[in-house]
């Protein structure tokens, strides 16, 4: 299972320059835990956090131009921090299974002399084998476009000692296309507004990037909303939940086309923690559309997905993504609670984190939320406090790292009701 160790936000909105988890230069520090969750205010950038992963999605599959207005970002002048004039910058902290070496992507996206954006600079780094201290190796370095990049998975000695004398970019390039070896290239790519990773990752010679880039590609946002949930979508089995949850009956349906038994059992598993739920199957309708229905205990006919609530189809939704064959190896949810039972919430957060321990049917979950009840079933390590600065600039700080929240959770005091009654505002 890959996993997301750390992450660093400069310049993105509220978030001038936030850390979680851990870096390559900071091992000290304790890397995310397979489920995340931040808690904060309204206001604090909660969303502004969220997005900026759907963020970095959208560059990859869209380029970074197309990305800045995606989903209502109205363009770079609106995403990049107020006042400030530095690039927009990320650095990723990652390992693609537990027994891997740990690889560093930096990216930064600034604008050009026409005010559009563009990829001013892309590096991905990772240490040598039996290496513990000083610099990653560099196997992908570009700058405006212009760059070197390592093949294979093999670590070149002296391309490493170059990046670390800290030589101009182009002074490399001119380097390497005198001294060029088979293990490196030179490369240009024809469009500043795309990422090196989206192209160079397509390529069977990196694999290293090639699996970054699958990384990314999998992510999954949830922008589920009961309401599309209860469309009526054109019969067709489809094995992946979209990020909008309107293919919900048509994942029912190729459940039950392909895996019959193993979805009776995922069914009962569901039923179980939605009260009321006897049975939830499909209908077909003359037109070629495709109802989801429900069977409630005590009444005869069923209630189709139209006519459940927003609670009742919000649980379905995000059980049946858990359950799902072949996972995102990431999974990002914005306030889960949002039309949810108080006491539906616990089992919500157990079934999150049972989930992040399944092995290679598991993923990491990285959730926003604002409900105590939700808290209450989380780990000190499992929780972010977000927080806005006088200067309106958002901090992060794990619970954990609050002294006197450890002892009071220690001595078995819920994390949801320390929060509630303010003492995650401490330290």
């Amino acid at each position: 299972m890959a996993k997301i160790e750390g992450i660093r936000i400069k310049n993105f909105k509220a978030l001038k320059d936030m850390t979680m988890g851990k870096l390559w230069n900071t091992q000290d520090a304790k890397p995310l835990t397979p489920m995340t969750v931040v808690i904060g205010k309204n206001g604090v950038g909660k969303s502004t956090l969220f997005d900026a992963f759907g963020f970095l999605a959208d560059c990859l599959k869209l380029g970074v131009e197309e990305a800045c207005e995606a989903n209502g970002r109205r363009g770079f002048e609106y995403i990049q921090t107020h006042g400030e004039k530095a690039p927009i910058e990320f650095i990723i902290y990652y390992r693609q299974n537990k027994k891997s070496r740990p690889i560093t992507y930096e990216l930064a996206i600034d604008k050009d002399h026409t005010g559009r954006p563009f990829v001013l600079y892309e590096r991905l780094r990772q240490r040598r084998r039996g290496q513990t201290s000083g610099r990653p190796f560099t196997f992908l370095l570009l700058n405006k476009g212009k760059g070197l990049v390592w093949k294979g998975e093999s670590d070149g000695k002296q391309f490493q000692e170059d990046v670390e004398k800290q030589l101009d970019i182009f002074k490399l390039l001119e380097q390497a296309q005198q001294e060029e070896s088979n293990e490196t290239e030179t490369v240009e790519l024809s469009d500043h507004r795309k990422l090196g990773i989206a192209t160079l990752g397509a390529l069977k010679q990196h694999p290293r990037i090639s699996e970054f880039r699958k990384f990314i590609e999998g992510w999954y946002l949830s922008y589920f909303t009961p309401d599309a949930a209860r469309g009526l979508p054109l019969s067709g089995a489809q094995k992946h939940l979209n990020i909008h949850g309107d293919n919900l009956a048509n994942v029912v349906q190729y459940m039950e086309r392909d895996c019959p038994k193993k979805f009776e059992m995922i069914l009962k598993r569901i039923a179980e923690k939605i009260p009321g739920v006897q049975n939830i199957d499909t209908e077909k309708t003359s037109d070629g559309r495709l109802l989801l229905r429900f069977n409630d205990r005590g009444y005869q006919d069923p209630f189709y997905a139209q006519q459940m609530s927003d609670g009742t189809l919000k649980v379905f939704a995000y059980l049946l993504l858990l359950e799902d064959p072949s996972p995102p190896p990431f999974i990002c949810v914005e306030e889960p609670e949002n039309g949810l039972y108080h006491k539906l919430l616990e089992t919500l957060a157990t079934e999150f984190r049972e989930h992040t321990h399944r092995g290679q049917k598991s993923s990491q979950l990285f959730i926003t939320t604002h409900q105590p009840y939700f808290v209450d079933a989380l780990d000190p390590d499992e929780v972010w406090v977000l927080e806005k600065g006088d200067d309106g600039f958002s901090t992060i700080k794990r619970v954990s790292e609050i002294e006197i929240v450890k002892n009071l959770v220690s001595e078995g005091l819920p994390l949801g009701s320390l929060w509630y009654s303010d003492y995650l505002d401490e330290g």
